[in-house]
This record gives C-alpha cells, structure tokens and sequence, in this order.
C-alpha cells in the first residue's frame, strides 16, 4: 500500500473553500481541492440539504443518503444556512469574507438575487477565488437551459460520435461532462490561487459542462474544423475511434473481449497465423478499408481464448489489453498495487468503501478516512469558530429596525 501524505503536508492545507454547489460539477471540484488539504464546509439547507442526498444511481443508500453523494462529498463539512433568511444570510456573508475560495453552480440569476454573485462577492473579500460552473456559458441562447450531463454531452456532438456506425447516438456510460467541468474548475481555482499568491488579487473561474466536453474533443473537433468541415465517418465493426485506422477497436474472444490499438495489419497477420490479414499491405487501406479489415480481425478472433491471443501480441510489444470488468480488475495484482480504493466513516459508523483521489504528492496518496457530513453536523462549530453570531445579530436588529 502507497504511504498516505500526512494532512499538514498536503499542498492546500490552511485553505477554506465554501461550496454552494450541488449534484456533481461543482461538489467534485471542491471534493478534489479537499483531496488536497483544503477545508471544505459544503453550505446547504437546513431542509434537504443538496439535492444529491437523494439521487441515486443504484437502489443502494448509506445512512439516509444516496452512494452518489457519499462518493462526492467525502471529507467535507456541512453547514446548515437558509439563505433567504436574513440572519443565515448575513452568517454566510461573513464566512465569505474570511474563505479563500467559494464555488457555486445555481442557475444564472439566482446568486445576483441573494447578494452572492462575482461583483458582490469581490467585494466582501477581494482576496477570495471564485468559481462557478453552468450548464452553456452565462450568454446566449442556451443559458438558462437545464444544465444536465446527458443534455450537455448530446448538443456537444459527443453521443454522436462515439459507437458503431449503425448504431446512432450511444451516450458515455458516465456523468462525463459534469466530471470534466469539475476537472478543469479546479485547474481554473488552482491558477489563480498562484496569481493570488503573487498579486494579493483573487478572480474568478468559470467553466460550463458544454465547454468542457468540446475541450475533451479537441483531437477530433480540430481535425474537422480544418479538413473542410468535413464529418467523421465511424466504422461499422468495432468502432472505437472515428479518425483511427484498423484495426483499433475491441473484439470478441473465443471466451471474452481484446482491445487492440495502433498496429501494422501485415505483422498483425503474421503474429495471429491470419492469412488474410497479409493482403492488405498499403497503409491507406488500413482506413480506406477499415470495416473489410476489422471484420477478417473479428472472426479470425472468436476462434481462441484471450489469454491465447495475449501469449502471441504480448511478447511482440502490440498495443493490446484484456476487457476487464470490475470483478475481475479488482482481483487483480496490477490494480491492488495502486491501493486505489478507501474507506470512509461518518460518526454514527456507516461506512462506505470508495475510491481515493487519483494524485499523488511527494510520493504520498491523498487518502482520508472521514465521510461525508450529515445536513449541518458542523453548523455550530463553526459558528463558534468563525464568531457568527455577531453577524446574525445584526441582521437581526436591522430586521427589527425595519418593521
């Protein structure tokens, strides 16, 4: 097992990060600055707290929240805040002007209307980095468009490209826009965490899911903003990249599945004992004729077990990998030897096993043990800490001045 990077030495430790956001973008930004060493104190409803508690990808729960929440919002705490109340209001205001960094994800709008934007913010604490995640940007005709993952991934082009030709649209098995915002807010808050510790001036990140998954097209997005518009044409055999040659895709074993990447179709033949495959020996026709190709490659491989085929391409240094699923992939020595998985706890001892955050610092892993907070489990503390009862008695009493 990696040794774990002690919490003092982890490169964010001393930071505060409040985290307004919700569902998946913004909170996994924040989990990943948690990761670290930052304190993170997830802002929520007293009533509900964030709506991801109870979205659920699976029929599985821990201790009244989903898994999905648990697994985002790790080593964070909760503080409960109504924030049209005037006194709750003026309470988060004052943990505004004391944090580094403050992440939100509401609709556009929302933050102007409680005070909380750019501007109002910026101006409590001109040191603070502020982040924000949308669905399309603040402008256009998509702003106030829901800001949903599978919504973001379909206008972007994404589920259209990936898959067989005759398929139609196959979308990603995973939340991937949401992720990747969250990814690239983080790189936002960590560049201008460095100009503040050179200036003294804080800023303002902004990412948007759509952004985010074109930035992840980038490779195949430039090749067709440059070869006249043209569009991708995926294989109809094992695709697996529209701009890729054979035989790059994923093929049926005689008991599994084989992925095979970049190689030459000639020597591909000679190692496999297919004949066929010795034909086509003009490096054009390996995407010219790609299907044809691909199609000789998939029966000729149905004919052997896996294993077989890897004892051949292996040792030949071929670009090839066994299909694993995760029973298999958990039982092997390659992923047991990046002690890749974590549990964490929350007091009442439910407990959740989870993956860590993948970086490692000076040689450590940035693991912990503590698991996601319940609906304002650290609102006192931290209003002792902070001294927010100043705050909200003066909300109070310009309140009562009012009536």
């Amino acid at each position: 097992m990696p040794p774990v990077l002690a919490e003092d030495q982890r490169p964010l430790a001393g930071l505060v990060v409040l985290d307004f956001s919700q569902f998946l973008a913004g909170p996994s930004c924040a989990l990943r600055l948690a990761d670290l060493g930052a304190r993170v104190i997830k802002i929520e409803r007293p009533q509900g707290g964030d709506l991801c508690r109870h979205l659920y990808i699976s029929n599985l729960e821990l201790d009244g929240d989903s898994t999905l929440f648990h697994s985002i919002n790790r080593n964070k705490q909760s503080f409960a805040a109504d924030l049209k109340s005037p006194e709750d209001l003026a309470a988060v205001k004052a943990l505004v002007a004391r944090a580094d960094v403050m992440i939100q994800n509401f609709r556009p709008g929302v933050m102007e209307r409680l005070g909380l934007d750019w501007a109002s913010v910026q101006a409590l604490n001109p040191r603070i980095v502020y982040g924000t995640v949308t669905g399309y940007g603040s402008t256009g005709p998509w702003r106030d468009k829901p800001g949903q993952d599978l919504l973001a991934q379909s206008l972007s082009g994404l589920t259209w490209l990936t898959g067989d030709a005759e398929q139609g649209p196959v979308p990603m098995g995973l939340a991937v826009a949401d992720m990747l915002a969250g990814a690239h807010l983080v790189q936002g808050i960590l560049a201008l965490l460095v100009r503040r510790g050179m200036t003294g001036k804080g800023g303002l990140a902004e990412v948007s899911l759509l952004e985010s998954v074109m930035d992840v097209q980038f490779e195949v997005f430039t090749t067709h903003l440059n070869d006249g518009g043209l569009l991708p044409q995926r294989s109809t055999v094992n695709n697996a990249h529209a701009y890729l040659a054979a035989p790059y895709g994923i093929y049926q074993t005689g008991d599994g599945w084989l992925a095979i990447a970049m190689t030459p179709i000639p020597r591909l033949g000679e190692l496999l004992g297919c004949a066929p495959l010795l034909a086509w020996t003009d490096p054009a026709s390996w995407f010219t004729e790609r299907d044809a190709i691909k199609q000789v490659l998939a029966d000729h491989l149905r004919t052997a077990p896996t294993a077989h085929w890897l004892g051949l391409l292996e040792p030949a240094d071929v670009w090839c990998a066994e299909v694993l699923d995760w029973h298999r992939l958990r039982a092997h020595d390659g992923f047991q030897a990046l002690g890749m998985t974590q549990r964490v706890t929350r007091p009442s001892g439910a407990a959740l096993e989870t993956t860590r955050c993948p970086i490692r610092i000076d040689g450590g892993i940035l693991s912990s043990e503590v698991g996601s907070p319940t609906i304002g489990e650290h609102t006192s503390t931290i209003d002792d800490e902070f001294h927010l009862s100043a705050a909200r008695g003066h909300a109070r009493s310009g309140e009562e001045g009012t009536r």
